[in-house]
């Protein structure tokens, strides 16, 4: 099946977002969207995290193909689920990377795609304040 957009900029936003949330719900650390739409012809959004760990890794992917899912979104291509490592999906518009955290650092998207805009995504969440 060739690769081919699907999406209106809107739309893969919002799938964007969406997997940024999901990524979150496992702890996934410095959660980044990269709009590629105006420097790459062939996606519109990376979004980039990594985990401590393989375990987090893989939990981190799982969390976002699984709940991507069940908005009835169909990864088109996955890779690295093996080593865990560097897990990437593909949903044509929006490909999902999560690293460990030294080969997040070892290939650099972010330095790569320097010229992409960038959103930074933190959880939102109230942090409770420590105890003494």
């Amino acid at each position: 099946m060739p690769r081919q957009k699907k999406r209106e900029a809107e739309e893969s936003y919002a799938l964007a977002r969406r997997a940024a949330e999901l990524a979150l719900t496992k702890k996934a650390e410095d959660i980044v969207i990269l709009n590629m739409s105006r420097i790459s012809g062939f996606t519109d959004y990376f979004v980039i995290c990594h985990g401590v760990g393989e375990l987090q890794v893989k939990a981190i992917s799982d969390a976002v193909e699984d709940g991507l899912a069940e908005d009835k979104e169909k990864v088109w291509h996955r890779e690295g689920y093996e080593n865990r490592k560097w897990i990437l999906l593909d949903y044509v518009d929006v490909v999902f990377h999560v690293f460990d955290r030294d080969s997040r650092e070892f290939y650099g998207l972010e330095r790569l795609w320097g010229d992409a805009e960038k959103e930074i995504i933190e959880d939102e969440a109230p942090v409770a304040a420590a105890k003494h």
